[in-house]
């Protein structure tokens, strides 16, 4: 064959592998949206986003600063809440979180993926009608999170790394002999807040007796401020990891997801060790569900990582 038709096909072949390299490198989904980065004033910012919020007809069900030049809106809908009341734990999906971050005299506007959650807390719907009311909302500049996304299968059967736990392996909180008065407990609480636990939101899935409730922690190391001070540390933060939730089930048990699990789905390129790891966190899993436990009516000793 002519070498210069065998030069044009090797061009053919490696173009072809890029383009389906860029095609698979598309496919991959991250934890949180940036809608946008810039000169702001925090304050204002905040009442911006509120106004975009409700106008796009999401319901805002809670605000928390977790800590100084931070803030995080919770939003549901009917959608989200239709959509989380279809699967048994589906309630960890049932709200989108929006944070506002001011970084050095930047102010960066970000968004939990709506698709990426729908994954990770194991729903039906894909939740992409959310996600195009959010773009059109709030703006999109890109995704981010960890260096590397992952697929809908991978964040669906994502753990850490071998012995971490999955999206099934809850943790079980506390047991009440039914919803209602697990939901009471669990309120008085956080009320008065036991174990440094306070409520941010608290979203009620229709059809079904099951309750999600946001909560701050800010005892020892279940402190969100201490944990996403080791964890959170590129140029662009994922404040809207926080805030943490709870899910009551009709049967009246309490649980959370594990922190193993909780922090890793949205910060899965931490290392294990050395500067901004987990081991710098490594108490923290036990110290959540011992706080979690202390508002929630029991008691339970820290044990480590």
């Amino acid at each position: 064959m002519n070498p210069k038709y065998l030069f044009l096909n090797f061009l053919s072949i490696i173009a072809l592998v890029l383009l389906s390299l860029n095609s698979a490198a598309g496919d991959k989904l991250l934890p949180f949206y940036l809608a946008s980065q810039g000169k702001g004033e925090m304050q204002g910012t905040i009442s911006d986003i509120q106004a975009k919020l409700k106008q796009a007809q999401f319901e805002i069900v809670g605000e928390y600063t977790p800590y100084p030049k931070a803030t995080i809106i919770i939003v549901t809908s009917d959608e989200l809440k239709s959509n989380a009341a279809a699967t048994k734990f589906g309630g960890y999906g049932a709200i989108q979180r929006v944070s506002i971050t001011e970084l050095n005299g930047e102010i960066q506007v970000a968004y939990t993926n709506p698709i990426y959650m729908s994954h990770a807390y194991h729903l039906k719907g894909d939740l992409a009608a959310v996600e195009a009311k959010l773009k059109s909302a709030l703006g999109f500049v890109k995704a981010y999170g960890p260096k590397l996304g992952m697929s809908s299968d991978d964040i669906r059967d994502y753990h850490y790394m071998f012995g971490m736990p999955y999206f099934a392996e809850h943790v079980e909180i506390m047991a009440y002999p039914d919803h209602a008065q697990a939901v009471a407990a669990l309120e008085k609480g956080l009320k008065e807040k036991k174990g440094g636990v306070s409520k941010v939101y608290r979203v009620d899935l229709p059809g079904k007796q099951q309750t999600v409730i946001g909560v701050a922690m800010t005892k020892d190391m279940s402190s969100d401020a201490k944990i996403m001070e080791e964890i959170d540390f590129k140029p662009l933060r994922s404040t809207a990891h926080l805030p943490y939730e709870v899910l009551i089930d009709a049967d009246g048990k309490i649980y959370a997801l594990d922190a193993r699990f909780r922090i890793a789905i949205n910060f899965s390129d931490l290392s294990m060790a050395g500067a901004n790891s987990f081991m710098g966190i490594m108490s923290s899993p036990d110290a959540i569900v011992a706080a979690l436990t202390e508002a929630a009516g029991g008691e339970l000793e820290t044990e480590g990582f």
